[in-house]
């Protein structure tokens, strides 16, 4: 009896020996040939691929950027170890990716996507890759839905939609950045998730953008994802991707996603410092030629899914730096054409202290007011007609010319228009303010208020508006429009406080 328990035993363990094959591990070994500035030069690995991720024996990361007859160009992420020739590298046989999950909010990242902070995090949910390809036209749906930045003339007249690419340019020092900021403030209130992308800013900068949005903002509907400018190259070369793929996790949750890239214009320089020191050639204005390619399979990754897929979106705002207004230089040029639009800021009007400096007649969406509710698409119609009138006709008054007493009125809406359109910064808009202050210089009750008190005069008169009529503006948020008897009801409560205003300041 025992000894047929014992044959039965070892019958078990005989089969499941069978089963088990062991296979021999294959490792490929290189050796670093040179290592440069940011970049390393290794040979061997027969059977390595492009963009694939390598480990030096001193724990250092690359990514394989250039395949030659004898040798790989290597871009180095991390610089943890001095790297020399002769040391040993590894394949790993895998792409760059990101760790995503809900534990991302709040965080400040690394150029790779890791936070910063020392807490260990449980909830990891997958992996992205950084590099992935654009959802295809079928799986794309239609921009409709209002990305509101809490900027008057923006709103009103370069509406953005949840998963539009609109492009921000302009002269250093022109408020880019702040506009950006405002639009991530703006979202305290709305169901967005925003992730702003540092591309090798200074350190000052990023913890003032830090601090603006944890004090105005909600920090933890908020992503920080952090390059500075003496990082390695290949770090600012690879964070916007990052970011997108951070993007694309949240995306397919189905929620909204709001990216902002700042700015593209140093992504494009670290790019063409890499690109020259593995010796590629450069092309106009000594960027290489795939330039575009880059920066086209970047913002192609932002849009709006369909409901099958969830309705996710992902809305991109690149900034890209001009100089002297040049916008048909290379790179502005490349990411015009990619992009569904732009907004134009105006060193010339920032310095004349209209801010933001937005030039009207330079920006456009081409989205347009697919992205805006009714009442604000009806109001934008009627405005975008007269400004664009008054921004002709205006320079006639340079020229202290006699103008015709309609050509006058005209000029003096459109005085008004802009002096509402100046906003201070972090100081958003919501959507009922931007309503009311339209109709009100539309009433034509401010054309006779002196310009420089328009501004205390218009938000006296919608502080108390807003207290006055609660319901209505009730209405504007939830529905998106008026009908014409209450719209006639605010017109008259506008007359009724622009009066009681004028009284009191008599008395």
């Amino acid at each position: 009896m025992i000894e047929k328990r014992i044959q039965e035993m070892f019958s078990k363990v005989f089969e499941k020996i069978e089963k088990i094959s062991f296979l021999p591990l294959v490792e490929e070994e290189g050796e670093v040939i040179s290592v440069g500035d940011d970049i390393a030069y290794v040979k061997g690995l027969p059977g390595a691929c492009l963009f694939e991720l390598l480990v030096f024996e001193k724990e250092d990361i690359g990514l394989i950027f250039d395949l030659d007859v004898d040798k790989i160009g290597v871009v180095l992420l991390q610089k943890r170890a001095g790297l020399r020739s002769g040391d040993k590298v590894y394949r790993t046989g895998k792409t760059l990716s990101v760790a995503v999950g809900p534990f991302l909010l709040g965080q400040v990242l690394d150029g790779l996507g890791t936070p910063l902070s020392k807490e260990k995090f449980s909830k990891i949910e997958g992996f992205y890759p950084v590099e992935k390809e654009a959802p295809s036209l079928i799986e794309r749906d239609f921009v409709r839905e209002p990305l509101y930045t809490g900027i008057t003339v923006i709103d009103a007249l370069i509406p953005i939609g949840k998963g539009q690419r609109e492009l921000i340019l302009g002269d250093p020092a022109t408020g880019k950045t702040a506009l950006a900021i405002d639009t991530i403030i703006n979202q305290k209130k709305s169901d967005v998730i925003s992730i702003y992308v540092s591309i090798g800013q200074k350190k000052e900068h990023i913890n003032r953008i830090y601090h603006f949005i944890a004090n105005y903002g909600d920090l933890s509907k908020t992503i920080l994802l952090k390059v500075e400018g003496g990082e390695p190259l290949g770090l600012q070369y690879i964070a916007p991707y990052a970011a997108t793929a951070i993007a694309e996790y949240f995306r397919d949750q189905g929620k909204s996603v709001l990216i902002i890239y700042d700015d593209l214009t140093k992504h494009a320089s670290s790019y063409r410092s890499l690109s020259l020191l593995l010796k590629r050639p450069p092309g106009r204005e000594a960027f290489p030629g795939d330039i575009f390619y880059l920066h086209s399979r970047l913002l192609e990754r932002a849009g709006k899914l369909t409901d099958n897929l969830g309705g996710g979106s992902i809305t991109a705002l690149p900034i890209v730096e001009t100089q002297q207004g040049n916008i048909s230089a290379f790179i502005p040029t490349n990411l015009i054409s990619i992009t569904d639009g732009q907004i134009y800021l105006d060193a010339e009007l920032f310095h004349k202290g209209i801010r933001p400096a937005i030039d009207v007649g330079k920006s456009v969406s081409r989205i347009g007011g697919k992205a805006q509710v009714p009442i604000m698409k009806e109001l934008a119609g009627r405005l975008k007609i007269e400004y664009s009138q008054f921004l002709e006709r205006e320079i006639f008054t340079k020229f202290g010319m006699k103008l015709e007493e309609e050509t006058q009125k005209l000029i003096k809406r459109g005085q008004r228009y802009r002096e509402i359109f100046k906003q201070k910064p972090l100081k958003p808009r919501f959507l009922e303010e931007h309503v009311l202050f339209l109709m009100l210089v539309e009433s034509g009750l401010l054309d006779e208020v002196e310009l420089e008190s328009i501004k205390k005069v218009s938000e006296e008169i919608i502080n108390k508006t807003k207290i006055r009529q609660p319901g209505l503006i009730e209405r504007i948020n939830k529905r998106g429009n008026l009908t014409s008897e209450e719209k006639n009801i605010l017109k008259d409560t506008f007359k009724e406080i622009f009066s009681q205003y004028y009284a009191n300041q008599r008395d």
